[in-house]
Parts: C-alpha cells; sequence; structure tokens
C-alpha cells in the first residue's frame, strides 16, 4: 500500500519513533519490546511500499532474535556461557536499536 496523505505518513513516522523507544528502553526492562512487535503486527500492513516497511521488518526482527538470544542465554546460564550468549545478545539489540534509529533520523531505509 502507498502512502496516500501526509496524515498517513506522520501516523507512520510517529509509530515508528515510538517503537525505536520502547525498543531502547527494553534493553534495561525488557517489557516494552514486546509492545513495540505488537505495534509493528498491526501496523505493517499500512507501511508496506513505503520506506517504513523496512523499519517495521527490522524492528520485528531485532525483538525475535533478541527473544532467542535472551532464551538461550538463560537456559544456558547455569554453565556460564549464557553470560555471554546474554551479553552479546544485548549489545546486538542496542546496535540494532540505535542503527535503525539513526537511519530512521535521516529519513533513509534499511536493508532487508
Amino acid at each position: 500500500m502507498q502512502l496516500q496523505t501526509r496524515d498517513d505518513e506522520r501516523k507512520l513516522n510517529n509509530l515508528t519513533l515510538v517503537v525505536y523507544i520502547l525498543q531502547g528502553l527494553s534493553l534495561f526492562t525488557g517489557v516494552p519490546m514486546l509492545v513495540g512487535v505488537i505495534i509493528n503486527y498491526l501496523k505493517l500492513d499500512d507501511s508496506r511500499g513505503s520506506w517504513y516497511e523496512s523499519h517495521f521488518r527490522w524492528q520485528i526482527k531485532t525483538f525475535w532474535v533478541g527473544l532467542l538470544g535472551t532464551v538461550l542465554g538463560y537456559a544456558l546460564v547455569w554453565i556460564l556461557v549464557g553470560f555471554a550468549i546474554l551479553g552479546l545478545t544485548w549489545l546486538w539489540c542496542l546496535y540494532r536499536v540505535l542503527r535503525g534509529f539513526l537511519a530512521f533520523n535521516d529519513g533513509k531505509g534499511l536493508p532487508l
């Protein structure tokens, strides 16, 4: 779907920003990322065909890989390697949030 009005674009812009903020907060609390991915899935169809779609997909992938790394890390904490997995997952998520936000701020899409 192509954006049809400036109002549609403004709404997608605001939602993309809100999800990046939620993902940034989740680096310290965890829960907001779930809210963000729900927003992404609910509004993904509205973003189709726009540069916002790449951000929505980027945010969704950040959630799922971050969740996988976190679950795996906690499952392996008992053999100590889990701490390294948790640390690397946190750094990866931090990178994804920062890179995504900076591209968003510059009005650029992201690789899918």
